[in-house]
């Protein structure tokens, strides 16, 4: 073969001289950089210059996709473009329908190597899903109004993401990187609430009205007292606006770290897991979540009679570690007597929950079958809402619709359940964290409604797409040959 000894390599600037594309996207970007310094700022430049980063990473990868879903659910949620539209999208949404985008389009353009993914509930889902648009359009006798139906459309992307990591998580690598990365962004959302919880009540005030450029309240209970009382116990809130969802998505993912600590080949160096895991139980307790902390219990006895005996031990030593902490701090008899006053429906809001239950049980005896749908209540001696997964859904969607949806979760916890002994070491624990986050969620469901709130989308995201990694790992054993998830669409 003969070689021109006279070539030169090209160099990246005759790249660009010689590629009017290349040449006219760089213009555009310099533009829109010098546009956005001259007409917004600095500080809005720069977060431009970053969203357009974040879009390029999700246009090319699908991980970077679920990373950055998982970052916002847990640690932003409720971050919001910083300018008014009609519809101002938030972030989770735009990375949510990005990364939707992203794989559908994939498994068009590469349906042999990509085919699309249903699992074991993907039908199901589909008609539990059908379900509540048509609970949706019977209780509003037509169309909704707006806000409504953008909430609802927020609340079905985050049911979505069942579908979402099934057909993203395709090979073990993936699966790794999702459950260290629920554990991490689980760990820094704690620590934000942990910071924020121990700044003086003035500055911890200040930094979160510095978020109402991003859609976060700037006035009314911005921080969280027990019984909001601010002469009383500071709650602890994080970046998730109220205590009582802050608590539930911690418990869910402190269950994750949990069962990783006690994994024979844990997915993360124990002292890190430790550590994590520490952060996240102790701000976990200083939300004053009673719901939250049920919760956890419920899914460490769990993981603890399926599997890992040891966690016993772990939840006796991080009983005592708890203990000695709210001794120090000074807050042990609040705690003691909160608690308490919750098991024994004696404070105010335990009151108020039992006024909620006897409210949605006549809901549903009024309307049993498809419920009442996610608007007001019909009748004038009613209201909708209550503190309860299940009574939430019987009351929004009839007793059909808890019927389906306890259907959902007991298909799931069947198949999984009856799939573990076929797993490895490693995999069975990404399966059991999995399993006992879900059991915390429910758990936890059934004094709060978080999980279903088409208000709080995130923990619906979170819901369904723990439970979508559970089936996900499923497909490992189905399919073990690993299939590379991070092809960009643009190349192909």
């Amino acid at each position: 073969m003969l070689v021109n000894p006279s070539a030169q390599p090209v160099s990246l600037r005759d790249r660009i001289v010689q590629s009017p594309l290349l040449t006219a996207g760089l213009a555009l970007v310099t533009g829109g950089i010098i546009g956005g310094v001259t007409a917004f700022g600095p500080l809005y430049a720069i977060a431009g210059l970053l969203a357009l980063f974040v879009a390029t990473a999700l246009l090319v990868s699908v991980q970077a996709g679920l990373i950055a879903a998982l970052a916002v659910a847990t640690i932003i949620p409720f971050g919001t473009l910083p300018f008014k539209a009609i519809i101002t999208p938030n972030f989770l949404t735009l990375v949510l329908v990005a990364l939707n985008a992203v794989w559908f389009l994939r498994s068009l353009a590469r349906s042999d190597a990509y085919d699309v993914r249903f699992g074991s509930l993907g039908l199901s889902l589909i008609g539990f899903l059908g379900l509540t648009l048509f609970s949706l359009v019977l209780g509003a006798r037509g169309l909704p109004d707006p806000q409504t139906l953008h909430n609802y459309a927020k609340f079905v992307l985050g049911v979505i993401c069942y579908f979402t990591v099934i057909n993203c998580v395709r090979d073990r690598a993936t699966a790794r990187l999702i459950v260290r990365t629920l554990i991490i962004v689980g760990g820094i959302s704690a620590l934000i609430g942990l910071i924020l919880w121990v700044l003086p009540d003035a500055m911890a005030l200040q930094l979160l009205v510095a978020l109402g450029r991003i859609g976060y309240p700037t006035s009314g209970r911005v921080l969280r007292y027990v019984e909001d009382d601010p002469n009383g116990l500071e709650r602890a809130i994080g970046f998730g606006v109220d205590p009582n969802s802050f608590g539930g998505m911690l418990a869910l993912v402190a269950v994750l770290t949990l069962t990783q600590l006690a994994a024979p080949r844990p997915i993360l160096p124990r002292w890190m897991l430790a550590m994590l895991g520490g952060v996240q139980v102790l701000t976990l307790l200083l939300t004053f979540s009673r719901a939250a902390l049920f919760g956890l219990i419920i899914a460490a006895a769990f993981l603890a009679t399926v599997r890992y005996r040891q966690l016993w031990r772990h939840m006796l030593a991080v009983s005592i570690l708890g203990a000695v902490l709210l001794f120090g701090l000074g807050y042990a008899d609040e705690f003691i007597n909160r608690v308490l006053s919750g098991v024994q429906f004696r404070d105010q809001a335990q009151q108020m929950r039992l006024d909620e239950y006897a409210n949605a049980i006549a809901i549903i005896q009024r309307y049993p079958v498809f419920g009442i749908g996610f608007g007001q209540a019909p009748d004038l001696d009613l209201s909708a809402g209550v503190s309860s997964i299940y009574l939430a859904i019987g009351q929004r969607m009839g007793l059909v619709g808890l019927a389906v949806f306890l259907g959902l979760v007991a298909l799931w916890f069947t198949r999984s359940l009856r799939i573990l002994p076929a797993l490895d070491e490693e995999a069975s624990s990404w399966l059991l964290g999995c399993q006992g986050a879900i059991v915390a969620a429910l758990a936890v469901g059934l004094a709060d409604h978080y999980f279903f709130n088409i208000e709080f989308s995130h923990m619906a995201a979170l819901f369904w797409a723990t439970i979508g990694l559970g089936s996900a790992i499923e497909w490992l054993i189905n399919d073990p040959q690993p299939v590379p998830s991070s092809v960009s669409v643009l190349s192909e």
